[in-house]
């Protein structure tokens, strides 16, 4: 069984691998949103090194919504789903190896982009290390929640903005923590603020790891009747 799932992880990644989307596009779209900032805020350094880890955490939030009707559509097309889901891999281990297959090709590329997309938002380097962190325990939750939209909407053509909007308010408790975090490494807020900020982003992705696969596959379940 670990064999399958490491497995089913090797496909999605050779599948990325071979069609050149997936992680590309998203740290290409994470690279526009970033660019497009300062000509909408204006050339004030001190208030783009401000709003940069809100933004980097915005922008991550939005590529990885961009690449969620990849995680199972294309399996449901091909008709590779229904054989997953006949075979000796239970549902929720397929759901959990798709995620992390998403998050391997699509979150990890973005955080190791971040520092440098950082610099354009005139961030400090000091700062780096708590935001890769920060983003490092943020990722992984955001395509754990993402399969649960996306075994949602699986049959449903082009079904990618709904299951954008219905996983939105998941993402937001993420987004928070990872966002405090950030800024209160950047800032020097009280000792204990970013501690705190990041343990609780570490227990909504623990959580996320053990909600989301269960959650997608139930969902899998109904659309595969």
């Amino acid at each position: 069984m670990t064999r399958a799932f490491f497995a089913l992880i090797g496909r999605d990644l050779r599948l990325a691998a071979r069609i050149g989307g997936g992680g590309g596009m998203a740290v290409f779209f994470f690279l526009v949103v970033v660019a497009v900032v300062p000509l909408g805020v204006g050339p004030d350094l001190n208030l783009l090194a401000r709003i940069a880890p809100g933004m980097l955490w915005v922008a991550l939030l939005l590529s990885s919504l961009l690449t969620l009707d990849r995680l199972f559509q294309a399996d449901y097309e091909d008709g590779s789903l229904d054989l997953l889901a006949m075979g000796r891999l239970p549902l929720e281990l397929v759901a959990a190896a798709k995620a992390t297959g998403h998050f391997l090709t699509t979150g990890l590329p973005l955080v190791v982009a971040a520092p440098l997309l950082g610099l354009m938002l005139n961030l400090e380097v000091s700062a780096f290390p708590a935001l890769m962190l920060a983003m490092l325990a943020g990722a992984p939750a955001l395509s754990f929640l993402g399969i649960i939209g996306a075994g949602l909407t699986v049959g449903i053509r082009r079904g990618g903005l709904l299951a954008s909007l219905l996983v939105l308010p998941f993402y937001i408790p993420v987004l928070i923590f990872g966002v405090a975090a950030a800024r209160a490494a950047l800032f020097g807020f009280p000792d204990g603020v970013a501690g705190q900020s990041l343990t609780l982003l570490c227990a909504v992705a623990l959580a996320s790891l053990v909600l989301g696969p269960v959650a997608a596959a139930a969902a899998l379940r109904a659309n595969l009747r």
